[in-house]
């Protein structure tokens, strides 16, 4: 009779966590995205605000890197000279992402005080103001380039559509003028097997994504940012 191999018992705990921790976190996130009413959905938001790093990691949340790989690749010239507006700024990931690659102008708005809140305890933005994109005007100077990401899966397109409805206003206000979208594969993992859309996405479990690059149109151009239709390298 031969010898069976068994995985040790921590291993295997461990491992039992890890899948526990995600269908919990999946669970948790997979709740939120079915929230369409906004004043729920920030509520949400304030009560997840604790958690929100720790459950998007559990995710392999790539927003963040994704959305900086944008605006080195629209902007060649230095970045610390350049005001970037994270608009649903949440707890300031982006501004992270963003400080480690040299931008060090940056100013955050987010619909969530508990967002907010620890987005301020990174000590990462210059300014950070509580306002709602398409719900009132955004209290930023005048100038800089803004940015902002969504999600593409299935329970996200209304959302993505109305974004998208508000961002066409404010081009044809000529408020802001449109240098980037451009969608991106392996977003995070999806929280369900419905969020997975062939063609969309990687067949390992992930979500797709879009990030967009605008640019304020009240003063004068910022020397050496260049529209682009094509996504940067690797994305």
């Amino acid at each position: 009779m031969g010898l069976r191999t068994r995985r040790p018992p921590c291993r295997r705990r461990m491992a039992q966590e890890k899948d526990g921790s995600l269908s919990e976190v999946r669970a948790r996130v997979g709740a939120s995205h079915g929230i369409t009413d906004l004043a729920h959905k920030l509520h949400f938001y304030d009560r997840w605000a604790r958690d929100y790093d720790q459950d998007v990691a559990t995710l392999q949340y790539r927003a963040p890197r994704f959305a900086v790989d944008c605006l080195t690749q629209a902007l060649p010239g230095p970045p610390h000279a350049t005001l970037i507006l994270d608009v649903a700024c949440g707890t300031g990931l982006v501004a992270a992402e963003l400080q480690a690659r040299g931008f060090l102008q940056l100013h955050g708005v987010d619909g969530s005080p508990g967002m907010l809140e620890r987005a301020r305890a990174r000590g990462l933005y210059q300014h950070l103001s509580l306002c709602t994109l398409g719900q009132e005007p955004l209290p930023s100077p005048e100038g800089g380039l803004v940015c902002l990401t969504t999600r593409t899966n299935p329970s996200n397109l209304r959302y993505k559509e109305e974004l998208e409805a508000t961002l066409d206003r404010l081009e044809q206000a000529r408020e802001w003028e449109r240098l980037v979208a451009w969608p991106v594969d392996r977003w995070e993992l999806a929280t369900s097997k419905l969020e997975v859309v062939p063609g969309t996405s990687d067949s390992d479990g992930f979500i797709s994504g879009i990030v967009y690059l605008y640019r304020k149109q009240e003063v004068a151009k910022v020397e050496g940012v260049r529209p682009s239709a094509q996504p940067p390298a690797g994305l």
